[in-house]
């Protein structure tokens, strides 16, 4: 396997690329049944940590040796007990990891990626795929042993109360919020205008004038810069926007066709496979005063009974809010990258910018003055109001503020010796051969008991 291979294995599977090419040295160092561990195997890993975390300490080589062999002996086990991952699944993991690479590294470049391999994307996923479906089966074997594993709040307390006082970690501020959102309707007027305004730009449409006519007319400000152009894969966009560019012959433009977003039109410019590069203009409904009048009225109401607890908070989320995402919990903003209702300030800043210009001098349970909102996911303005949940100064871990973080690391740790509890039932009747460089590692399950 070549080095350049082995850093994009590494890269695919951890979302980044190494700028340093390590020497690989293809000798065996372990077996675990019939799967066999490089000495690269383990430097690969390593690299992947390093760059993927450059601020935290390295595992030793008998850490990552460790880690190896027992996701082989998860994958071994998979097969006996017959676990399946469908290749749709395989497909979509892949899918995802490539384009995830492609972006970070290559700016969205997939010419360029080939380029540096000297292979196709295509050819670049066939030799990864094998490998892809191993690592899911893998997990599938460790989701199986741990699926049904929980811990008690007893258990949680026992967990927190082990940790050395100076080993507790610092959590940053973290802020909750709720809101109350309206969005304007857009009535079928509003979408035959805009269909209409598309119309007329077709009628003036050509390929050769396409990049320019999305520049001038597209409401998609994103992609209009560029002339439209939308590169994407299988899976990536809405799907009556997908099914039409696969539809299409390079060269070829299409109808007018609706999406959640408004009404396009495509013009295809290459496809390869699954993955395809076309350019698009897009008209948006826009909703009219009145429409806009009328969610502020009804969002400026809901402030003014707030404000004269005339209605509770649950009470006016679930009258005067339309929005999809949180009108059904209380109006609780989930953060997207933890799941969990609580933010850190650099996440929040990503997502919602003007929540926290809304919320700084805010106490517990205040509500904000309505203000106008976009919703960057759904592309659409709306009225809001925002409410104060909780603001959680910088402190150390407790289990009053932080149970929710605790019991997620007493899970883990459950976890973990549950996983190695079972590999030192396993490796009793498993063939296991560790080469003499690590035989005087330390490891936490039993591997040289045979």
């Amino acid at each position: 396997m070549s080095i350049k291979l082995i850093l994009l294995i590494s890269f695919i599977s951890s979302f980044t690329f190494a700028q340093s090419e390590p020497k690989v040295v293809n000798k065996i160092v372990a077996q675990v049944g019939d799967q066999i561990i490089l000495l690269s195997d383990v430097e690969e890993r390593k690299l992947q940590f390093i760059v993927n975390n450059p601020k935290a300490t390295a595992p030793s080589d008998c850490e990552v040796l460790e880690q190896l062999m027992m996701e082989e002996l998860l994958y071994n086990q998979s097969l006996v007990d017959s676990l399946v991952v469908s290749e749709e699944a395989v497909e979509s993991e892949l899918e995802m990891r490539f384009r995830v690479a492609i972006e970070e590294k290559f700016n969205g470049d997939k010419a360029k990626m080939e380029e540096v391999y000297g292979k196709t994307i295509s050819q670049l996923k066939e030799e990864l795929r094998g490998q892809i479906k191993k690592k899911m089966l893998a997990q599938e074997m460790e989701q199986k042993l741990v699926s049904t594993l929980s811990v008690t709040p007893k258990e949680v307390a026992a967990f927190f109360n082990k940790i050395p006082k100076d080993s507790i970690p610092l959590i940053n501020m973290k802020l909750s919020f709720q809101q109350i959102v309206n969005y304007p309707s857009i009535s079928n007027d509003d979408k035959e205008k805009a269909r209409i305004k598309l119309q007329e730009v077709q009628k003036e449409l050509s390929v050769e004038n396409f990049e320019l006519m999305a520049k001038i007319h597209s409401d998609d400000i994103s992609s209009a810069v560029n002339g439209g152009i939308i590169e994407a894969s299988r899976g990536m966009m809405v799907p009556q926007f997908e099914s039409t560019a696969l539809s299409l012959k390079p060269g070829e433009i299409s109808e007018i066709i609706e999406t959640q977003f408004g009404f396009h039109i495509l013009l295809l410019l290459e496809r390869r496979g699954d993955d395809y590069i076309c350019r698009h203009i897009l008209k948006k409904p826009a909703y009219s005063k009145q429409a806009f009048k009328k969610s502020a009225d009804k969002v400026d109401s809901a402030y003014n009974m707030l404000k004269m607890n005339q209605i509770t908070w649950e009470q006016a989320v679930i009258k005067y809010s339309n929005d999809e995402m949180t009108r059904e919990n209380k109006g609780i903003i989930t953060n997207p990258y933890t799941g969990e209702q609580t933010w850190e300030m650099d996440q929040l800043n990503e997502i919602d910018q003007q929540i926290y210009l809304i919320t700084d001098r805010m106490e517990k349970g205040d509500i904000s003055k309505p203000s106008m909102y976009n919703d960057i996911y759904e592309r659409k303005d709306g009225i809001r109001i925002v409410r104060l949940l909780a603001r959680i100064p910088a402190h150390k871990a407790n289990l009053n503020d932080d149970y929710a973080l605790i019991k997620m690391a007493a899970e883990n740790d459950k976890k973990t010796r549950t996983i190695n509890d079972w590999v030192n039932s396993k490796v009793t009747s498993s063939y296991i051969r560790i080469d003499d460089l690590y035989r005087s590692c330390t490891f936490n399950s039993n591997w040289k008991s045979n």
